[in-house]
C-alpha cells in the first residue's frame, strides 16, 4: 500500500545537514586555543582576532549557559548546584512534562521528540465558557499521523482526548512509549475505553510556566526527587510539609486517614509504592483545583469530552427538564474512571479506596446532610462545571486514580 510523503523528511535532512555545519564551525573555532597556550606568541595577523573573538565567544557561552540553568529549574542556590549530574537531568526534563526518560532506547535512531509548550492563561480564562447541551460536537479525527504527517488509512490509532493520529511505529521510534504501553494502544485505541495519547495522558502539561515553578520549588523543598517512586511514608511527610507551609499546621488523624485513602487509589495494585508519573499528575490537579477556577478547568476540557459530559448528563435526565440530581452527579463523576479497570471487581475496588475512611473525615458528610444534598438539583451548566475536573483526573491511561471521586 502506497504512502503520502510530507515535507517532514526534508526537515529533518535540513536539520541533519545544520547540525553538521555547526559541528564543523565549532572544530574550526576550537583548533587555535592549544596553539595559543603553546607558543604564546602567534601570527600578527591573526592573533588579534583570536584574542578579541575568543572573550566574546566565552561571554556568549556564559550568558547561554547562565539562560539555560534559569530554563531548567528555578533553583539557584549552592546546594541544587551539589546535585548529581542525573538528578538535575531529571529536572530539567521535568519542565517537559513527565520528567520520565524511556529506557533502553536506541537514541541513534529515535525521531525528534515534539516541544512541549506550556498553555498560558487568557484575560477572559475565568469566565463563563457556553457549552450547549442540545448542540453536540462532531470533532473528526486528523488524517494524517501527527508524527510523520503520512496517511495509512486503517494503520492509524486514535486518541480518545484529543483528535490527533498516530501510527504505532512512529511512537515506538519517538522513544514516548514502551512495549507494554504500545501494545496496550493497539488493543484500546479503537474500543469504547480508548487510548489517550502522550499529550492528553500528561496532566502536567496541563500547568502553566508559573504554575510548575511553584510545584517544582514544593517538590525542592520536600526533597522529592523526580523519577522517584514514593512509599506512604514518603507520602505523609510530604502532605505534613504542604500542609505546614501553607496552612502553619501539621495533619490532623483524619487528615491523614484520607492521605492513606488517597495512596490506595494511587496504588491499585497494592504494589507498596506509587509511580512518579502518578504522584506527579496527582500533584498538578491539586494545582489546577487549587489556583484555577471551574470555569478556566471547562475551558481546558476538549470537543470530546464535552461530548462524552452531554451524552451523560442528557442519560440522567429522564425527563428532560434540563436538571439531574447530586446523587446522579456523583454517580456520573464515578463513571469517568470505570474505563481504567480491565474488571468490574477491580473497579469497585478501586471506588471504595478513594472515599471517606470513616465517618469522622472531613470528606464525610453526615447522612442527614448526605440525603439533602443528594436530592439538590444540579444544572446541565453546574454539572459541567463541576465535572471539568473530573474528566481532566480521567484523561491518562493509568489504572490509578487521580482525584478523589464523591461517593
Amino acid at each position: 500500500m502506497g504512502v503520502l510523503m510530507s515535507k517532514k523528511q526534508q526537515v529533518e535532512k535540513v536539520q541533519k545537514c545544520n547540525a553538521v555545519v555547526s559541528a564543523f564551525q565549532a572544530g574550526i573555532k576550537e583548533r587555535p586555543a592549544p596553539a595559543k597556550q603553546d607558543g604564546g606568541e602567534g601570527e600578527e595577523g591573526d592573533g588579534p582576532a583570536e584574542s578579541s573573538a575568543t572573550p566574546d565567544e566565552k561571554n556568549a557561552e556564559d550568558t547561554e549557559k547562565e539562560d539555560t540553568d534559569n530554563n531548567a529549574g528555578p533553583s539557584t542556590s549552592a546546594p541544587a548546584r551539589d546535585e548529581c549530574k542525573a538528578n538535575q537531568e531529571s529536572w530539567s526534563r521535568l519542565r517537559d512534562g513527565k520528567g520520565v526518560e524511556p529506557e533502553d532506547l536506541d537514541k541513534s535512531h529515535q525521531l525528534t521528540p515534539p516541544a512541549f509548550v506550556r498553555p498560558k492563561r487568557e484575560a477572559d480564562d475565568d469566565q463563563p465558557v457556553e457549552v450547549e447541551l442540545e448542540k453536540k460536537e462532531q470533532p473528526s479525527n486528523d488524517e494524517m499521523c501527527d508524527v510523520c504527517e503520512v496517511w495509512t488509512a486503517d494503520d492509524l490509532y486514535p486518541c480518545r482526548i484529543c483528535t490527533r493520529m498516530f501510527h504505532d511505529g512512529c511512537l515506538r521510534e519517538l522513544g514516548y512509549l514502551r512495549a507494554e504501553a504500545l501494545q496496550e494502544m493497539r488493543d484500546t485505541a479503537h474500543t469504547v475505553t480508548g487510548w489517550s495519547c502522550y499529550y492528553c495522558d500528561n496532566l502536567n502539561l496541563l500547568l502553566t510556566e508559573e504554575e510548575m515553578y511553584s510545584l517544582m520549588e514544593t517538590f525542592k523543598q520536600c526533597k522529592i526527587i523526580p523519577e522517584s517512586c514514593l512509599v506512604s511514608d514518603e507520602l505523609l511527610q510530604y502532605r505534613h510539609f504542604a500542609s505546614k507551609q501553607q496552612f502553619d499546621k501539621d495533619l490532623t488523624d483524619e487528615q491523614e486517614e484520607e492521605v492513606l485513602a488517597q495512596f490506595a487509589a494511587l496504588d491499585p495494585e497494592k504494589k507498596g509504592h506509587i509511580e512518579w508519573f502518578d504522584f506527579l499528575y496527582f500533584e498538578s490537579l491539586v494545582v489546577l483545583r487549587k489556583l484555577r477556577t471551574e470555569n478556566s478547568m471547562v475551558r481546558l476540557l476538549t470537543a470530546k469530552e464535552r461530548n462524552n459530559a452531554r451524552s451523560v448528563f442528557l442519560g440522567l435526565d429522564l425527563d428532560e427538564d434540563g436538571v439531574i440530581t447530586r446523587a446522579e452527579c456523583r454517580q456520573a463523576q464515578q463513571s469517568w474512571f470505570h474505563k481504567l479497570n480491565k474488571d468490574s471487581q477491580s473497579c469497585n475496588v478501586s471506588i471504595s479506596h478513594v472515599g471517606p475512611m470513616c465517618e469522622s473525615s472531613p470528606a464525610s458528610s453526615g447522612s442527614e446532610r448526605s440525603k439533602t444534598d443528594d436530592s439538590r438539583p444540579v444544572t446541565w451548566v453546574d454539572f459541567l462545571k463541576e465535572s471539568a475536573i473530573y474528566l481532566l483526573a480521567a484523561r491518562p491511561n493509568s489504572s490509578a486514580m487521580h482525584i478523589r471521586v464523591p461517593l
